[in-house]
């Protein structure tokens, strides 16, 4: 299926469903990477998901794959949309701010149409979607602003979020594949997770030695409650479900809409103030967003 076709509103209702489940990670893992380094918060998140997820499937009596195929998509997919951009992200936030690495994660349809351009036999890089695209980074270049570069990230921090941006743009086209292969979004999440358990669990027991770390406190439990079931396990059923619906480049808009995520539950539950650039940045996104729909000019 290709993307150039416009979402319906239950996908757009999805999406953004997703996008609040994902402003929510950065929070939680802000929270966490507090008294946790950052490996240790990767094999947590996944962990408790996978455990979770597993459940899930067994509790609805959907079998999960044994064949080696599906499992050899799953550590590709695992690898490329978990384990590096993760591990990418929680390390780059022990150097800059949680709403900054939420911006900066947003330049992944950029990276997700150039890939599926050149990987994706059926994507093309029309009019509407490159004016979508540049319609969401200078959206995200208000959000950023002149003093966020300087006071809130260092290059390394920034470097890294980008990398996880790359790595998600790969995950977004190479997920295509479980539709062709049949396989319900739940258990393509399910098996995504325990895949990435399987490769972070060694390296957590080699770098971080887990056992040599203090107690965390109860608040960094949570969070990773939260990080693990909200933000992983029921977050990863609606991406899957996205990407078989709605297809790579469409779903990987919900990048766009974090940053916005995030701002808007700032102001609701923290007491926070729209600023202009923030009201002006939010309303560029919107307005990528409604350049790659296309209805909204089609009608005029």
């Amino acid at each position: 299926m290709s993307d150039t076709r416009a979402m319906r509103c239950s996908e757009w209702g999805l999406l953004g469903l997703l996008s609040l489940l994902w402003g929510g990670s950065f929070f939680f893992s802000k929270v966490a990477l507090s008294e946790l380094p950052p490996l240790t918060v990767v094999l947590a998140r996944v962990g408790i998901a996978a455990g979770a997820l597993w459940l899930y499937l067994r509790l609805r009596g959907i079998p999960i794959p044994t064949a080696a195929s599906p499992w050899r998509a799953f550590l590709g997919m695992g690898l490329l949309n978990s384990l590096i951009p993760f591990t990418l992200i929680f390390w780059g936030q022990t150097f800059i701010g949680s709403g900054l690495a939420s911006i900066l994660n947003a330049t992944t349809p950029v990276f997700s149409i150039l890939v599926a351009h050149f990987l994706a036999e059926d994507e093309t890089l029309s009019m509407n979607r490159l004016a979508a695209v540049a319609l969401g980074i200078m959206g995200v270049a208000v959000l950023l602003g002149g003093p966020s570069w300087g006071s809130g990230g260092t290059l390394w921090g920034i470097l890294a979020c980008l990398g996880a941006a790359l790595s998600y743009g790969f995950a977004n086209t190479y997920g295509r594949r479980f539709k062709q292969m049949g396989i319900v979004p739940a258990v393509s999440a399910f098996g995504q997770i325990a895949a990435t358990t399987a490769m972070a669990l060694p390296l957590v027991l080699l770098i971080d030695q887990p056992w040599r770390l203090a107690q965390p406190g109860l608040a960094v439990w949570g969070s990773l409650a939260g990080l693990a079931l909200l933000s992983t396990a029921f977050a990863y059923i609606i991406f899957f479900r996205l990407i078989a619906t709605a297809g790579a480049t469409n779903t990987s808009l919900v990048t766009l809409l974090i940053p916005a995520s995030a701002i808007l539950l700032g102001v609701v539950f923290l007491g926070e103030r729209l600023s202009m650039s923030q009201a002006v940045g939010m309303a560029l996104i919107l307005l990528g967003l409604l350049a790659l729909d296309g209805r909204m000019f089609h009608r005029r």
